[in-house]
């Protein structure tokens, strides 16, 4: 099993990491210079790398491509034709406007599983709205029945809801493959 991740942060690389866990042959690209932001989230560091990083994408390859170059973009399309799985969680739009998007790639490989993980899904008020855990837990309610009773809210020791999206589009992504 092939899969390209174009993700960052964590509910994406989670999903990737699962698949990857499971003995799928992951892709993950990064931007050229930066990566992915959690290569810079510590203490604690393995060396020079953040261990939240390396915890979220073992079992993976790695490459550095500029999406928003057009050789960038002709080297994702290349790798996604190649693929039978994509994980992204950019914000809705920003991959067909590369020419990357679900239509534009099942189209020239029907057998593609394309799984967008977003914070407020591909239409609504809230769809160009960065999805952060955060965010999510304190709009879902969550945050309001956690810490001290009669405290402000407080956000769960755990990025729970990264985590709860990526088991969910990884669980996704296996009953589309079986599909």
């Amino acid at each position: 099993l092939r899969v390209l991740e174009l993700s960052r942060v964590l509910a994406g690389p989670y999903c990737g990491m699962l698949l990857g866990d499971l003995g799928a042959d992951v892709v993950k690209v990064e931007r050229p210079g930066l990566g992915d932001d959690t290569r810079h989230w510590g203490p604690p560091f393995v060396g020079d790398q953040s261990a939240y990083f390396l915890c979220c994408n073992r079992n993976k390859r790695g490459i550095t491509l500029n999406l928003r170059s057009a050789e960038g973009q002709r080297v994702a399309r290349q790798l996604a034709l190649a693929c039978d799985v994509l994980i992204e969680n950019f914000l809705p739009g920003a991959l067909q406007r590369w020419g990357l998007g679900y239509e534009q790639l099942v189209a020239a490989n029907p057998r593609l599983v394309y799984c967008s993980i977003t914070g407020f899904g591909q239409d609504g008020p809230y769809r160009d709205l960065p999805g952060y855990d955060i965010i999510v837990q304190g709009m879902s309610g969550l945050m309001s029945v956690t810490g001290d009773p009669g405290g402000p809210p407080t956000k769960v020791g755990v990025a729970i809801s990264d985590i709860t999206a990526g088991l969910f589009a990884a669980n996704a992504i296996l009953a589309a493959l079986l599909g």
